[in-house]
This record gives C-alpha cells, structure tokens and sequence, in this order.
C-alpha cells in the first residue's frame, strides 16, 4: 500500500500526477491512500469546509488518473495536531489490515516525518517498537530523511480491534474538564498551534520492568573536604526485536521527500524556509484595493489591481511571519527595488548582494469575473508562498497582473479553496486599506463539548 501525504495547502499538487506511474503492471502496489495534510492551519471559512476540502484533494487526484480500485480512499489530517489520525488509524486497520507493507510517500515539507512519528506512538505500530525505532527527523530543509526508516505494524486482530473502539468510545464521553491538568495544557498548547486538535492515544501499552537499582552506601559517605562523587552513569541498552517479532511482521516505511520543481522554496535559504512554512494556525489578512493598487507578499509576489469599476477585496493566506505591504502603481517598482532583502519585505533577507543573485519577478495577467461580495472567484497562488483569494462585486471585471521570482509556478486556482475567506475579517482600519484580523475558535477532535463560549 502507498500513503501518499500531501500538503492542503499546495493544491493542485504537483506530484499526484506522477503517481499512476507508480501504480502500473510492474510495481506491486496493491493500492493508494491520499492523505491531505495541514488542515489544521486553515480556519473555516463556512459550516462544512472540511467536506469540500476532501472533495478538492479527490477532485485533484480523479484529475490526475486517480479513481476507482487503485484509490482506497482519501483523508484529511494533521499530522502535527493529531487531528483526523485516530479514523486514519482505523481506516488503515480496517481496509489493509496486515496485509503487505506500506511505504509513506510524500514531498518535501508536506509533514511526512511528522506523520511517521505519530503513527510510531499509536495503535498502528507494535507496542514494544517506539523504544527500539529511530524517529524520523523532522526538518524544512529537503533530503533530512536519508535513510529509509521503518516500524512494524500491529498485526489488528478482532480482540485488539474491539480494545481499540472501546478506548475510543470512553474517550469520546469526556469532556475538557476532565483532563488532567497536563493533558489540558497539551491541548491548550495545540488549539495555538492549530484550528483543528485531535489527540493520538495508544490502547495497548507496554508493560516495562522496573529498573533495578544499584545502591552502593559507600557512595553517601564523604568527608567534609571531599565533593560527592557522582556514580558513571550506565549506558541505556537500547530496545531490540527479538527474532519471532519480526519474521513475519509488515512494515511502515518512511521514503526520502519527493522535491518540487518550479517551487520558490528552493530558492531560499533554511531561515527564510522557516519564516515562509507556516507552522501554526494562519490567521487570514483582508485589504480593500483600487484600480491602481499594488499588494506585496513579503519580496515573494506581487498582485497588482490595473482594470476595474469597484474596489475588490484581496484576502492574503500564507505564514503570519510574511509582511504584506499595499502601495500603489506609481511607486511599486521602486518600493521592491528599495526594500526588497530588507526588514520591510522581509524575505529574501541579506540586503543588495542576496538580491543580486535572487531571479528577478515575472508578471502574469489575469482577467477574472466577481461573483458576489461574500464569495471570492479565484485564488492566485505564488508558488509555495501562499495565495490571494480574490473577492469582488458580481460581474465585475478584473484585470490584474500578478509576479512570482522567475522559474516558479505561479497557479490561478478556481474555484478557490477558501470561498467565503474575505468574512473573516473584523472592522476597517480607519485611513488604511486594511481590516483587523480575526482568528476563528480551535475545534477539539474525540471530545465531548460541554455547552461553554
């Protein structure tokens, strides 16, 4: 079985293209399992979203030559929030069983390690493995997962698969206030982190043997003149599978990360990756433009409004850590020639010498049609910075030009993943074309909600 981890926030993927290939008559691939993952970090934009980000990532695969026996199905998850991983979880037990191994396919920075690491601490891995398994390294920077790391699956018999649903269902009748008060700040960690929590718990725990301790009272005695003498530590044994654990056991394997042509990632440094990977939840940024009004994302993109009756809104959608600047047409060329790898564009960073060797930004023009003042028509995608949903008067015709850096894909997605994202917003920055911010409430996974604003 193929799991195959991409990252919402890149649709259209690029890579779900190539993968019917890996499913032809000479790779013994029984099946394909697409997980969309960091659905976390997107708010609800309407009741149901979530529903229609599944059909977004299904649509994309059925676009790719994904569809029918070959797809086992489609999830959506956090692999970071535990939101989603438990109905993984069952869903795998349920449809492969132990039948075969898997391998987690995935490109880079779609949260591959992330994933594996979870699932190394749930019911999907054997319960004696996360002592005797290395954790695959969780890293921005592409090729950190060199070695081919595995874990043995629990083999989901019908008395661990019942185990497994009572724990859950118990689970389910609780409520926040029944936590521990160090469960409760775990979670209260992860609702900053992300819009959507879930928590991966483990029904069969391993019972471990106490440690024998070694008590030498010659150790306690010492003179007034001496320091206490420190006992040299024992080295840890470290954890082995014994033979009969492994002669027949079927295995989750971690693969290197697929990396993305025409992606704007690759031409960063490890700092500016950081700052331009969004890692918690993303806290949209809505501004009202004219006809002649320019919107930078950070020295990343560039959205210029040319042609239109009405003003339009533009909702930015990338990492909170990325400026966004509004200027106007007349002085936008030489606002990027002043600021760009400096603090106000922020990324690229290093000043006039970084820059020199940075590809310069390319236009692309793009005629749209408003929709409504509730519903964006499109999002404009700037490579793996982000995107700019766009929202404006029904009928309304746009003609826009957007810029990314030279060799990246700059994508107009339609219809838009996050339609209704311009009404997250609060009231109109008085003076400015901006409105403040507003961050939509966490929504807990697996408990029971106990009636409370």
């Amino acid at each position: 079985l193929l799991l195959y981890l991409l990252d919402v926030l890149e649709l259209p993927d690029p890579v779900l293209p190539q993968l019917p290939g890996l499913l032809g008559p000479d790779v013994p691939a029984a099946g394909l399992l697409v997980v969309g993952n960091k659905v976390d970090l997107l708010p609800a934009d309407s009741p149901g979203h979530l529903g229609r980000l599944r059909q977004r990532v299904a649509a994309a695969c059925a676009q790719a030559g994904l569809r029918g026996a070959p797809l086992v199905d489609v999830r959506l998850v956090s692999a970071k929030t535990g939101f989603g991983l438990e109905g993984l979880v069952s869903r795998l037990q349920r449809s492969w069983k132990c039948a075969g191994d898997v391998y987690l396919l995935g490109a880079t920075n779609s949260g591959k390690s992330t994933l594996f690491n979870t699932l190394l601490r749930s019911d999907y891995c054997k319960s004696r493995a996360p002592d005797a398994i290395d954790r695959a390294t969780v890293s921005s920077w592409p090729g950190t997962t060199l070695n081919l790391l595995k874990f043995p699956i629990i083999n989901p018999t019908c008395d661990r698969i019942f185990r497994r649903q009572e724990r859950l269902k118990e689970e389910a009748t609780k409520t926040e206030d029944q936590l521990s008060s160090e469960e409760r700040k775990y979670l209260n960690h992860l609702k900053k982190q992300g819009y959507l929590v879930g928590e991966v718990g483990r029904t069969f725990q391993r019972q471990k043997s106490s440690p024998v301790v070694d008590f030498d009272p010659d150790m306690l005695s010492y003179s007034i003149d001496e320091d206490p003498r420190h006992s040299p530590r024992k080295h840890e044994e470290r954890e082995e599978f014994t033979h009969n654990e492994v002669k027949d056991a079927r295995w989750c394997f971690d693969t290197p990360g697929i990396v993305k042509e025409n992606c704007v990632l690759n031409l960063l440094t490890e700092k500016e990756v950081k700052l331009v990977l969004p890692t918690c939840a993303i806290i949209p940024r809505t501004f009202i433009l004219k006809p002649g009004m320019v919107l930078f994302l950070a020295a990343l993109g560039r959205v210029d409004y040319l042609q239109g009756e009405k003003p339009a809104w533009f909702s930015v959608v990338a990492s909170n850590l990325l400026p966004v600047h509004i200027a106007t047409l007349s002085n936008a060329d030489a606002i990027y020639k002043k600021h760009a790898g400096q603090e106000l564009l922020k990324v690229p960073m290093g000043g006039e010498e970084r820059m020199k060797e940075f590809p310069p930004l390319v236009p692309q023009d793009i005629t749209l049609e408003g929709i409504g003042t509730t519903e964006a028509v499109a999002d404009i995608k700037l490579s793996s910075a982000g995107w700019v949903a766009v929202t404006a008067h029904a009928e309304e015709k746009l003609l826009l030009r957007a810029y990314t850096p030279k060799g990246t894909a700059l994508v107009v997605r339609e219809p838009p993943l996050l339609p209704y994202i311009s009404t997250i917003r609060g009231a109109r920055i008085a003076g400015t074309a901006a409105y403040r911010t507003k961050k939509p409430p966490s929504l807990v996974e697996n408990l029971k909600t106990t009636g409370r604003k």
